[in-house]
C-alpha cells in the first residue's frame, strides 16, 4: 500500500519512521500546506495520503491533552471579514444554502475505531474572534489539505494529538508528549489502514 504522511514541522515528524512509508514536511498554513499536498499526490501518486500534527483543544470540547483523534470535518474558520459589529464568517453572509454548506468540508470514509473531532483551521491561531461553538479542534493547515484532496478524488485521512488548550494566555504547552502520542497514534492507523487493505482488518 502506498502511503504519504505529510507533517506540517520538523519537529511532529521527528519521531516518525515507518518502512515503505513517504513522508513529506509540508509547512506550516493552509498555503504552504495546499501546495505541499497537491505537490505529493502528484509526485508520489498515493492510495492514502495522511496529514498528522498537533492541535489545539477548545475548553468546551471532552478532549484532553495528550489525546489523538482523527478529524471527520474542517472549516477554514477565519475567512470573511470585519465590519463595526465584529468578525463575519463568509459562511454567514446573505448568500445560497449551497454555497454556505461548502464552507464545511468532510472526510468521506475514515478507520473505525479511532477517536474522532470536528475541526477548525486557521492561519491565525489562537484568534479570539472564531466561532467554535460547533467544533473541538483548531490547526493551521487542515482545511487545505481536506479540500485538495477532495478536489483531486484522492483518499485521505487526518490525525491530530492535542497539544495545548485555545485559550489566548493559557501556557500549558506540551508539545514533547503529543508528538509521542501522535507518532503512536500515526503508527496504529497505518496498521489499520494496511490492514484494511490487505482484507485483513478486525471485524
Amino acid at each position: 500500500m502506498n502511503i504519504t504522511v505529510l507533517f506540517p514541522t520538523a519537529t511532529e515528524a521527528s519521531l516518525f519512521s515507518h518502512p515503505g512509508v513517504t513522508t513529506v514536511v509540508s509547512g506550516v498554513g493552509l498555503t504552504a500546506t495546499a501546495y505541499a499536498t497537491l505537490k505529493a499526490i502528484q509526485q508520489h501518486k498515493p492510495d492514502v495520503i495522511i496529514l498528522a500534527g498537533v492541535a489545539g483543544v477548545y475548553p468546551h470540547a471532552g478532549l484532553r491533552i495528550g489525546d489523538v483523534v482523527l478529524v471527520a470535518s474542517e472549516v477554514e474558520g477565519d475567512l470573511g471579514f470585519f465590519t463595526p459589529e465584529g468578525f463575519t464568517h463568509l459562511a454567514h453572509l446573505p448568500l445560497d444554502m449551497a454555497f454556505e454548506r461548502r464552507h464545511t468540508l468532510a472526510c468521506p470514509a475514515l478507520p473505525a475505531g479511532f477517536a474522532q473531532a470536528k475541526s477548525v483551521s486557521l492561519n491565525a491561531a489562537l484568534a479570539p474572534f472564531i466561532d467554535s461553538r460547533e467544533v473541538e479542534i483548531e490547526n493551521m493547515e487542515g482545511a487545505a489539505f481536506f479540500h485538495v484532496c477532495l478536489q483531486e478524488g484522492q483518499r485521505f485521512v487526518e490525525i491530530r494529538a492535542i497539544s495545548n488548550v485555545v485559550k489566548p494566555g493559557h501556557d500549558d504547552w506540551d508539545l514533547e508528549g503529543s508528538v509521542r502520542a501522535l507518532t503512536d497514534g500515526l503508527h496504529r492507523l497505518i496498521d489499520v489502514l494496511q490492514r484494511e487493505d490487505a482484507g485483513t482488518a478486525p471485524a
